[in-house]
């Protein structure tokens, strides 16, 4: 089966697929779904998606992600996958990728002076002990930077794809257990954007703001990660049992 046949968000179309395999018996009660890349293959779709569909499905009660062992069917039901979960995490940090790459390509030949100023004193803040203060911080640098753009549409796309993240149930639910990338990292992936704005490097800009949002990407994957838990696991009980036998 390909996710990508027939209309609606590729996510919801995931775990739609997966309600209907735990009604028909294919996954019963109390056993464990397949393993992410094994979904990755038979959907045709990126860990992401695969990710976020089961994040919907863990929300709504029918499966819940144990770590070290996967993720199980606690329930079966017929109910469709709830669409007031809207979009999630994965889709809208791949959408800002994308989207503020450009912007800050062109923010790069537009800055001015004051502007980088304000985001020399934005980035300080970013060290804040105080979370709120620092995630305050990381939002207005990013609609700093597409307000050095002077284009009004763009300074609204990039608002709108940031407050998003917490209209969204389903990425507040993923951003809640991924908190954030932490201050080291925060700080030195945000200098470098800000450094190559200063040079005024459109394409330094890009790569700097690209490289950061797919960290961010990667960091969601990590704090949602079930198989690399099981994974290690797995290998730690292989040596275990090899060290056994030659003990023996």
């Amino acid at each position: 089966m390909r996710a990508a046949d027939g209309g609606g968000k590729l996510y919801s179309r995931i775990a739609q697929a997966i309600i209907t395999d735990i009604a028909n018996g294919v996954y019963p009660v109390g056993t464990r779904l397949p393993a992410e890349r094994d979904l990755t293959e038979r959907f045709q779709v990126s860990r992401p998606t695969v990710r976020e569909a089961m994040i919907a499905l863990e929300m709504q009660g029918l499966v819940e992600a144990r770590k070290g062992s996967g993720v199980f069917v606690l329930a079966s039901s017929t109910v469709e996958v709830d669409e007031a979960l809207d979009i999630g995490a994965f889709e809208i940090t791949e959408a800002r990728r994308l989207l503020e790459g450009e912007v800050a390509a062109v923010a790069a030949t537009e800055i001015t002076e004051a502007q980088l100023a304000e985001l020399r004193g934005l980035l300080a803040r970013m060290d804040a002990d105080d979370t709120s203060i620092a995630e305050d911080a990381d939002r207005r640098f990013h609609i700093a930077i597409a307000e050095a753009t002077g284009n009004a549409v763009i300074i609204s796309a990039v608002t709108d794809f940031w407050d998003m993240r917490f209209r969204s149930p389903l990425a507040r639910e993923v951003l809640l257990k991924a908190g954030s990338l932490g201050t080291e990292n925060r700080l030195a992936e945000h200098g470098r954007i800000l450094n190559a704005l200063e040079a005024r490097s459109p394409v330094d800009a890009r790569n700097a703001m690209r490289d950061h949002l797919a960290r961010v990407i990667d960091h969601l994957l990590d704090v949602t990660e079930t198989e690399a838990v099981e994974r290690a696991r797995a290998e730690t009980d292989q040596r275990r049992r090899a060290l056994a036998r030659r003990s023996v």
